[in-house]
């Protein structure tokens, strides 16, 4: 296994083991084949488990694993506050302790607070005390790290770095997303200033495996004769900026795949012929988007609050990739910011359209973002969503 950061004391492994996607028997957990392939991970250098409040049964299955096995001391437990139920500190010591007791640990080694949209949203919840509440986790030994976890927009990624010193970061990226969510931009921005980047979807939820076009995979297997899961994961760890790549992983097929990968692959060792083989797949994939826009954003900022090249980008992957997770993803991005920056808020004042150089007719394609996602189960949702800072 290969390690990265080495100025970091934990030595963070390469590969990350995601624990959202746990081996599945029947309508619950395979419990045996969940306990062999975290053994398997975690003799073979894997010491980064990656959990949630709100993945279901997912702490309780990693603690109960590491309890049973006595491998605890052995790795790093990231898991994520839900700050969007916490209105006050006291709301985050309870969920807490609940987080302590259902992974069997006195401690939680790399604590995020779990999609955090924006700068506002944090200084709200710092209003509320929880950073003075994190430090005293920290200085009590009961979180060794703060974090947080993005989806959103290389700026407001870049400007939450250093609204905080934040000790780690996880974001969404891949050969599809290197120029939108956080990026490369933020990516770069967070190497910069030394914090560790933990990279989630990898693989965008398996599509870049399971929903590529014939002709991309195609173009993978005769390039380079890696899987397309192989191709994916070896751009992520080709960047040295990248620390951590994790992986929900739910056979021990893939736990060992993953592992050689991981294991294989050095930083900045991608042929010139290999990395043009990742334009050509990445435009044949793009063939399918709808609206042709580059996410350069002199369109913005929009008067009404309208984030156009996210509206534009998740659009367009609910076309090439899968309609449900752009749904998630839109309203994530949108919906549950502080500053909502869904489509349907467009005056239609035009503003956009005159600095577009792409010359795109946003208006008229906001329109049918908006009624692509925000049917009345969207808005149901959205006035649903708990814990909204204001």
């Amino acid at each position: 296994m290969q390690y990265r950061n080495m100025n970091n004391p934990d030595h963070l492994s390469a590969l990350g083991f995601g624990c959202m996607r746990f081996a599945k028997k029947g309508n619950g957990f395979d419990h045996d084949e969940i306990e062999r392939e975290i053994t398997c991970a975690i003799d073979n250098g894997v010491n980064y488990f990656d959990t949630a409040y709100l993945y279901p049964g997912s702490e309780e299955e990693l603690g109960r694993v590491l309890e049973k096995t006595g491998l605890r001391d052995r790795i790093n437990i990231a898991s994520k506050m839900p700050h969007y139920f916490m209105k006050t500190a006291d709301d985050a010591e309870k969920r807490f302790n609940e987080q302590l007791s259902r992974l069997r640990t006195d401690h939680i080694d790399y604590y995020l607070m779990h999609m955090l949209p924006d700068v506002k949203t944090w200084e709200a919840l710092c209003q509320r005390g929880i950073d003075k509440w994190l430090e005293d986790k920290k200085a009590k030994g009961q979180i060794r790290k703060v974090g947080f976890s993005f989806h959103g927009s290389s700026d407001m990624f870049i400007k939450l770095l250093n609204a905080y010193d934040w000790e780690f970061a996880q974001i969404q990226y891949n050969y599809m997303d290197e120029n939108s969510q956080a990026g490369v931009r933020g990516l770069k921005a967070a190497a910069q200033k030394g914090i560790p980047v933990i990279i989630m979807e990898p693989l965008r939820g398996g599509r870049l495996v399971n929903a590529l076009p014939e002709k991309a995979q195609e173009m993978i297997t005769v390039s380079t004769g890696w899987t397309a899961a192989e191709f994916a994961l070896k751009w992520l760890w080709n960047q040295p900026e990248v620390t951590t790549v994790l992986s929900g992983m739910n056979s021990m097929e893939m736990v060992k795949e993953n592992i050689r990968i991981a294991s294989d692959t050095e930083e900045n060792s991608l042929t010139g012929n290999e990395m043009s083989t990742y334009e050509k797949v990445v435009q044949e994939i793009e063939k399918k988007i709808k609206v042709k826009c580059t996410g350069c954003a002199y369109c913005m900022p929009c008067p009404a609050g309208v984030d156009i090249p996210g509206c534009f980008k998740i659009y367009n992957s609910s076309y090439t990739d899968s309609y449900f997770n752009a749904w998630r993803e839109y309203f994530m991005c949108t919906a549950m910011k502080n500053e909502r920056s869904m489509a349907s808020l467009c005056k239609k004042c035009g503003k956009c359209e005159a600095h577009c150089p792409q010359g795109i007719p946003i208006r008229e394609e906001l329109t049918k973002v908006k009624r692509r996602f925000e049917s009345p189960v969207f808005k149901a949702a959205a006035r649903l969503v708990p814990g909204r800072l204001k």
